[in-house]
């Protein structure tokens, strides 16, 4: 537990340009370690272990959801299988991974349209989806309009003016 611990230090002070959620996780796991060091027993792996799981697959979708990433890649990235991934994520966020992955490159999306001129197929792009039609159609069942429609209704913040 001791080389654990120090392990756990020595990651969030080596790794100060990471993100603040990932390096809450770290310390998470290094005061767990306190914890069950302090106590002489080992205590349930409880809510502390799932938020770093949660805060490790954020992380990681904010690094990478431009790349072709799924649910297992995610759940890769904790270290656990799939289905207890998915389990322990609708718990803690009310939404699977799969729905928060899309919400999040809708998001991403919809600035892209907001602030800038690329086109719909580089936006889609930039998203995630090499396929422009699985976009559109994943844009639209999020923000009820296809991502054209979507633009125009929000020029302003582009031209600053509506066209």
């Amino acid at each position: 537990l001791r080389e654990d611990m120090m392990n756990e230090m020595l990651y969030i002070a080596q790794n100060k340009d990471e993100s603040p959620f990932h390096l809450i996780g770290h310390l998470y796991l290094f005061i767990d370690l306190l914890v069950r060091s302090s106590s002489g027993r080992n205590i349930r792996k409880g809510n502390k272990l799932r938020d770093f799981y949660i805060h490790e697959a954020l992380h990681f979708v904010e690094k990478n959801f431009q790349n072709d990433i799924g649910v297992e890649d995610m759940a890769e990235v904790c270290g656990i299988n799939r289905s207890y991934f998915g389990k322990v994520f609708k718990e803690a966020l009310g939404k699977t991974p799969q729905e928060f992955l899309i919400n999040y490159r809708m998001v991403k999306a919809a600035e892209l349209l907001k602030l800038t001129k690329l086109s719909v197929g580089d936006i889609s792009n930039a998203v995630g989806y090499e396929n422009q039609l699985h976009f559109s159609r994943a844009f639209k069942s999020v923000y009820g309009k296809s991502p054209r429609d979507w633009r125009n209704e929000n020029r302003t913040l582009i031209t600053g003016k509506n066209e």
